[in-house]
C-alpha cells in the first residue's frame, strides 16, 4: 500500500532532512480504530489533493491571519505601526467581504479535471472568522454584518463541500484550534503577546473550559450539518496538552539560544481534551481521519511535512503540503510553480511510495 499523498495549495489552492524523517518515524502512532485504518488505506491511494485557504483576509492579499499576531516574525508584518488600530481595521474586513463571483462548482470541476481526489477547505483560520454558519459566534460570513450574508450561497463551506462531493472528491474540513477572536482564548482583559492563549489556563480553569467547549461545539457543527466528512484537518499545533517536563525542555532550549534572555515562542499547556473531541466527532462521522497537525500521538493519523518532500519512502501515511506559489492564500505578485514543476513534484512523491 502506498504511503503518501500530495496536497497542492493554490491561492484558493498546498528538503525534508533525513533527521526529520527519522524523528517523525519514531513519533507516529497508528490509530487503533479499524474504520480509520480502512479509511486511511483508501486515502493513501488518492495521491493528489487541494488545500484551499480563503477568508476575509484575502481582500488584502496578506499571509492569512498572521498579521494580527504580535510576534516578531516575517509572516506577522503589518502595514501600520499602531497594532490596536490595525487589528480593528483587520476585523472590519468582515464588513466588506462580498465575493459575489463565488463559484465552487467551477473550482470543483477544475480540480477533478486536474486529477485531484480530495479537498481540504479552511472553515476557520486562526483569526476566528468562520466561513460556515456557526451558531456560536457572530464573526462569520453569514452574520448580518457581512454583506455576503444576503447571498443564497452565504454558507460558503457548505457550498464548497457540496460542489466537490458532486464531482466525486473527498472532503475535509481545515479548522484552526486557536481562535484569536474568541474571548475565551484571547481574553480582552489582557494584552496578546503572541499566538498562544493570553492567560494561564491553570489559574483561570473556568474560562479555559469555556474555550474547550466552544471548540468542541464548533467542530461538532461541522461534523453534523455539512454532509459526509472524510478528514478533520486541525491546524495550530501549539494548542495541545503539554507536560511540565515538555515545557521545561522547551524553555531550556530556547534560553540556550538567547543570550539576552528574550524568549520567542512561549510553550503553554493548552489541553482541549483531544481524545474526547475525536470520540465525539467520530460518533457523527465514523472512520473520520483526524490530522491533529504537528502534535505527535494517536490523533495525527497522517503527517504533513510543509513545503518539502522527504528524501526517502516513509513507513506511515503522510501528505506534503506544497504551495502553488506566493503563499497559502492569495498574495500580491505571487510567482506560481509551472505545471512542469508541479508534475515533477508529484512524480517524485509517487516514486517514493506516494
Amino acid at each position: 500500500m502506498d504511503k503518501k499523498a500530495l496536497l497542492i495549495c493554490l491561492p484558493l489552492i498546498g528538503l525534508a532532512a533525513t533527521l526529520w524523517a527519522q524523528e517523525e518515524e519514531q513519533r507516529y502512532v497508528p490509530d487503533s480504530d479499524p474504520l480509520v485504518r480502512q479509511k486511511l488505506q483508501q486515502w493513501q491511494d488518492l495521491k493528489f489533493g487541494l488545500l484551499m485557504h480563503w477568508g476575509a483576509y484575502s481582500q488584502w492579499g496578506i499571509v492569512e491571519s498572521w498579521s494580527i499576531c504580535s510576534e516578531d516574525e516575517g509572516w506577522c508584518r503589518r502595514s501600520m505601526d499602531d497594532y490596536i488600530a490595525y487589528k480593528a481595521k483587520y476585523e472590519a474586513l468582515k464588513t466588506t467581504f462580498n465575493p459575489t463571483q463565488f463559484d465552487p462548482g467551477k473550482w470543483a470541476k477544475a480540480a477533478r479535471k486536474a486529477g485531484m481526489k480530495y479537498v481540504i477547505f479552511t472553515t476557520k483560520h486562526h483569526d476566528g472568522f468562520c466561513m460556515f454558519d456557526s451558531k456560536l459566534t457572530d464573526y462569520k460570513v453569514t452574520d448580518p454584518g457581512c454583506p455576503f450574508h444576503r447571498d443564497k450561497r452565504a454558507n460558503i463551506a457548505k457550498e464548497v463541500f457540496d460542489a466537490f462531493r458532486a464531482e466525486g472528491l473527498w472532503t475535509g474540513a481545515y479548522f484552526s484550534k486557536p481562535d484569536w477572536h474568541c474571548p475565551y482564548y484571547w481574553w480582552p482583559n489582557f494584552a496578546t503577546p503572541d499566538r498562544n492563549v493570553n492567560y494561564d489556563p491553570d489559574v483561570y480553569p473556568d474560562r479555559w473550559e469555556k474555550f474547550v467547549q466552544f471548540t468542541h461545539n464548533q467542530i461538532l457543527e461541522l461534523m453534523s450539518d455539512y454532509g459526509p466528512m472524510d478528514i478533520l484537518w486541525l491546524d495550530g499545533g501549539w494548542v495541545a496538552k503539554k507536560s511540565p517536563e515538555q515545557i521545561r525542555q522547551a524553555y531550556e532550549g530556547r534560553l540556550s539560544e538567547s543570550p539576552s534572555g528574550f524568549v520567542k515562542g512561549r510553550v503553554v499547556n493548552q489541553d482541549i481534551r483531544m481524545g474526547e473531541l475525536v470520540e465525539k466527532a467520530r460518533a457523527k462521522q465514523p472512520g473520520l481521519i483526524v490530522v491533529d497537525r504537528a502534535v505527535p500521538g494517536p490523533y495525527q493519523n497522517y503527517l504533513t511535512p510543509e513545503n518539502r518532500v522527504p528524501e526517502k519512502t516513509l513507513p506511515y501515511p503522510w501528505e506534503s503540503c506544497i504551495i502553488a506559489g506566493g503563499g497559502w492564500a492569495w498574495v500580491h505578485n505571487a510567482k506560481y510553480n509551472s505545471p512542469t514543476n508541479v508534475i515533477g513534484t508529484l512524480v517524485d512523491i509517487v516514486s517514493k511510495g506516494g
